[in-house]
């Protein structure tokens, strides 16, 4: 059998990403995005259709902003919407930083662009078993400090402290809060509270947010995202931002996706996400597989000898996964499983168990 390398796939290339192993036919465990749009999401997008004709209006930009800033108690002027999350980090480098720091592992898409831009970039790695933010190693000169939380692809959930902790005079702090609207917890007194960790509703003038709807709501392909930040520091960010970013289609969603029923469909997701992670981990844990820290996202990363080959392996048996080989601060031993229902978990597992050797599933 070819492993990855030798076919000449090159999972530790920097750009790479999971969608490239969600082939046709594979059960998908590589990319975290839900299920398809619900039907409201749709029924908003087909009435947008007749509009098309049209150039996308302020009106409208200005309605779906008011109900994104209701979303997390703050203002019209204080949302930027995005043709998908990644444009946000495009627009980072509108900033200008002389000295960008990476909170590593993470996404890698903001180290490409700022890379790109000629921005220098320094790596601050957390490891394991923790994997928590030591804001003492960031460089003192660093004017920007980006990171993901819940990160990608370790699903450590970072304390709003330990977050807060990186903010200095003169620097802006980028959260990347992609998948924070399935995070949740239980409070003292049994309560669920939802994005528990999260500064998206923090009005404060050196930090940004950045959010993705198209994971929750299933709509990847629309490529649709926000920013929250102050007035001031969004006229900064668009400065020299084209006209017309962002289709009229994908401001559709994003109102529907913010409004009242969008709200309630993604908590009903984060309990489904919180019910099936539980179960997914109670399997993984079962089969003797490592798990790498205590999840909180829609994902789950392991860590095994020969993970690539196992990886290959598995797609032979039909299951798509996802390399974390090109992630700093893990490497080829480390895959990302998505969240999925527990039959096709339970499926994967069995998989897993006929690759793997005995002695090593932790079975005497």
């Amino acid at each position: 059998m070819k492993s990855a390398q030798s076919t000449g796939v090159d999972l530790f290339a920097p750009g790479r990403h999971g969608d490239e192993d969600a082939e046709p036919g594979l059960v998908d465990f590589s990319v975290n995005v839900r299920g398809g749009p619900p039907d409201f999401v749709r029924a908003a997008l087909m009435a947008e259709i007749e509009s098309l004709a049209s150039y996308p209006s302020t009106a409208q930009d200005m309605r779906v902003r008011t109900i994104v800033g209701a979303a997390h108690g703050r203002p019209a002027d204080e949302v930027l919407l995005l043709a998908g999350a990644a444009e946000g980090f495009e627009l980072l480098t509108h900033l200008q930083p002389s000295h960008a720091a990476l909170i590593l592992p993470s996404f890698t898409e903001p180290q490409r662009v700022l890379a790109a831009a000629g921005v220098r970039c320094s790596e601050v790695v957390c490891v394991a078993p923790d994997w928590r933010i030591d804001s003492s190693s960031v460089p003192d000169d660093a004017d920007l400090v980006i990171l993901g939380n819940p990160t990608n692809p370790t699903s450590v959930l970072h304390p709003r402290a330990d977050v807060n902790a990186l903010r200095r005079p003169g620097r802006i702090l980028v959260v990347d809060e992609a998948f924070a609207d399935l995070t949740s917890s239980y409070g003292d007194r049994g309560q669920l509270i939802m994005e528990p960790e999260s500064i998206a509703a923090q009005r404060d003038g050196d930090t940004v947010v950045i959010r993705s709807i198209t994971k929750t709501f299933g709509l990847a392909g629309l490529r649709a995202g926000y920013l929250l930040a102050s007035a001031a520091m969004i006229s900064r960010l668009t400065r020299a931002r084209r006209h017309w970013a962002l289709g009229s289609l994908a401001m559709a969603a994003i109102g529907a996706c913010l409004d009242r029923p969008g709200l309630e469909f993604a908590r009903a997701q984060a309990l489904t996400v919180r019910q099936q992670r539980a179960d997914m981990c109670a399997r993984l844990a079962n089969a003797g597989i490592d798990i790498v820290a205590v999840p909180a996202a829609p994902f789950v990363t392991i860590t095994l000898p020969n993970a690539l080959e196992v990886k290959e392996r598995l797609r032979h048996k039909g299951f798509a996964v996802r390399s974390c080989a090109n992630f700093v601060g893990l490497g080829p031993n480390y895959l990302r499983l998505a969240v999925r229902p527990d039959a096709e978990v339970a499926a994967l597992v069995g998989a897993l168990g006929e690759i793997l050797p005995a002695t090593w599933k932790g079975h005497p």
